[in-house]
């Protein structure tokens, strides 16, 4: 007999699954302190909770090898949209990492 899981089931598990996304950012608010942004690609609250943020770090910590993370995220975003609740945030986050790249690239 197969395992449970919830008391389902595995044959069960799809149809007991939410077909409907739920923003993160509707769950997670009411916990915060101050009201957050819906940015979650240009600056994700979660990647600015300390004075400098996270892609700032990135760029100065990997040097030469920032442009090779700019492209790898580029690359992945542009991989997985199609499987994702939210495919058009993937799409600019992919584009936000590529527009970075041409800035950086620009810059040298």
């Amino acid at each position: 007999m197969p395992t449970k899981l919830n008391g389902l089931h595995p044959q069960d598990w799809d149809e007991s699954t939410p077909t409907t996304y739920v923003d993160p950012f509707d769950m997670f608010e009411p916990l915060c302190e101050k009201p957050l942004t819906r940015d979650a690609v240009d600056h994700p609250p979660h990647y600015n909770n300390n004075k400098i943020e996270c892609i700032d770090y990135l760029e100065d910590s990997l040097g030469d090898g920032f442009d090779s993370y700019l492209e790898g995220n580029v690359k992945k975003y542009l991989h997985r949209w199609r499987y994702k609740a939210a495919p058009v945030e993937d799409l600019r986050k992919a584009r936000w990492y590529l527009e970075k790249l041409i800035e950086t690239t620009v810059k040298k």
